[in-house]
């Protein structure tokens, strides 16, 4: 089973129940108010380099090479073929951006994520089938999909039992509107999506990791192992990640002491001192995703520090061009998703932002 992942629209057109009646008591903006909203909102290209050179915060990660790939039953057809791929070495951020961290980069910019901005539909039908009909002015809000859990058991092939679409959520208001950030500035930043990541990494002057990066991170310097701490099952003695414990998605036992998302560093670093790169929140990565991708780099010499395929293919969505993410989040256990494999990919929508959504930075 695959950890959700969607792109606004379709979210949209799948919660326009939610949307409809959680938009019933907003007052409706003329077209003049919205392009004038629109016309006012700072975006990637109006951010500028903060400055600040210092790798506080980051840890080395040395060069050297490692066999990227499935490494257990678990793996996916996309995680295959396993292959020799070689790195130069690079900085990395020992934990996932938070939200005091994406505060100031706010503070300092003005930026407004993508969860924050009214969907443009010229821009959301160009991911979708041709004739694809426009949803209704009603459906088209500022929203993010946050993760409502149900009472007792579901069918796990239908997402909507689990997830709804928010208008209102967004980083700020993680769990919507009438939620807030009290309490939790050193929880991983989410309801982030690529976009918003990029500007970030642009005022930090970073970037996001590659995806071969990522995973060599991940796996901190073991071989072959099939998770950031080994082989060891998520389940097995101590807590190693935060993930969902019990049946997923309506009983969590909280055995790794959480419900829902963790502080940053609440469990052991793997081999390079990286943290929580298993579980807590998925993890944006540069790279498109190509479901045929390593099939491509593949090569007994193997491949120096790959940037990922030059476009994107996913054959469960051919029309949306889709980014990769990496490791798993909360919601993920083995019942349900593995996502916490070193190997695991998963993709979605540079413009997708859910709750269980955030990324880390390399230099």
């Amino acid at each position: 089973m695959l950890c959700f992942k969607v792109m606004p629209y379709m979210a949209l057109a799948a919660f326009s129940v939610v949307t409809v009646a959680c938009s019933q008591n907003k007052k409706p903006q003329s077209a003049k108010e919205n392009a004038s909203a629109d016309k006012a909102l700072v975006g990637i290209s109006d951010i500028k380099f903060s400055g600040d050179t210092s790798t506080a915060g980051m840890v080395k990660i040395p060069g050297g090479e490692f066999m990227m790939g499935g490494d257990n039953a678990q793996a996916d057809p996309d995680e295959y073929p396993k292959h020799l791929v070689i790195l130069d070495g690079f900085y990395m951020d020992e934990h996932e951006v938070t939200n005091a961290q994406f505060a100031e980069f706010v503070n300092a910019t003005g930026y407004v994520t993508t969860a924050e901005r009214k969907p443009d539909w010229e821009e959301l039908k160009k991911q979708l089938p041709p004739n694809t009909p426009k949803p209704d002015e009603s459906q088209l809000v500022a929203a993010s999909l946050v993760f409502t859990p149900p009472n007792h058991p579901v069918d796990l092939n239908d997402y909507r039992q689990w997830w709804s679409w928010v208008p209102g959520a967004d980083w700020k208001h993680p769990e919507g509107p009438k939620s807030n950030l009290t309490g939790k500035e050193n929880y991983p930043v989410v309801h982030i999506s690529w976009d918003d990541a990029m500007a970030y990494c642009k005022w930090a002057g970073k970037r996001l990791p590659t995806e071969a990066e990522w995973e060599y991170a991940a796996r901190g310097g073991q071989t072959n192992k099939v998770y950031p701490w080994g082989n060891e099952g998520i389940g097995v003695g101590d807590s190693k990640a935060n993930s969902w414990d019990g049946n997923f998605p309506y009983e969590n036992t909280e055995k790794d002491g959480f419900k829902g998302l963790a502080p940053v560093k609440q469990y052991k670093p793997n081999g390079y001192g990286l943290y929580d790169m298993g579980g807590n929140v998925w993890e944006w990565c540069a790279d498109w995703y190509r479901n045929d991708y390593y099939a491509e780099v593949a090569k007994p010499m193997g491949v120096k520090n790959p940037k990922g395929p030059a476009d994107s293919y996913d054959p469960d969505e051919p029309y949306t061009p889709k980014k990769v993410t990496r490791g798993g989040s909360y919601l993920c256990n083995d019942s349900y998703c593995s996502g916490y494999r070193v190997a695991r990919r998963m993709k979605s929508s540079s413009d997708s932002g859910l709750s269980n959504t955030g990324f880390r930075c390399v230099r």
